[in-house]
């Protein structure tokens, strides 16, 4: 049981430094597939375009958990979106060697690698299926605005 204890706050210390890093004027670089930019803080807002994996950005604003982007490579994208979107280490993937898929270079980006995989493993009793199966689930923002109003429960913002 020490191990996830372990792993969640590694994992959450690293979270924090990278978010502390992140200062107006800053660079930092999409860390995940696609990030999508929105006109304010919170989920709900409106889309003003999507910066994708790997895309150099400067930091604008930062308020919370929240920063305020503009892609270096088509400076009419901004917007905000999580910081968690993003990093401060310089991303790159190696193209044509058909050896690792972008998730897989994410994931890596993040601190995961075989090691840690192996780790995971060991244990015998995940099921990567149904974790796959959960992650092609999608709700429309709609639906999930519509469900969360229905219900009377907190937007999260």
């Amino acid at each position: 049981m020490k191990k996830p204890v372990i792993l969640c706050v590694l994992c959450f210390g690293i979270a924090y430094a990278a978010i502390a890093q992140v200062s107006r004027g800053g660079t930092l670089y999409t860390a995940v597939r696609t990030a999508t930019l929105k006109s304010s803080t919170g989920f709900f807002a409106g889309n003003r375009g999507t910066v994708s994996y790997g895309e150099q950005v400067t930091v604008l604003q930062v308020s919370g958990k929240w920063v305020e982007v503009r892609s270096v490579s088509r400076s009419s994208i901004s917007g905000w979106t999580a910081s968690a979107n993003f990093s401060t280490r310089r991303i790159t993937a190696a193209t044509g060697t058909g050896t690792a898929s972008a998730s897989e270079i994410a994931l890596a980006g993040k601190g995961f690698d075989r090691d840690v995989e192996n780790a995971y493993r060991a244990n015998g009793r995940l099921n990567y299926a149904d974790v796959d199966r959960t992650e092609a689930q999608t709700v429309s923002p709609d639906d999930l605005y519509r469900f969360l109003t229905d219900g009377r429960l907190s937007l999260g913002d």
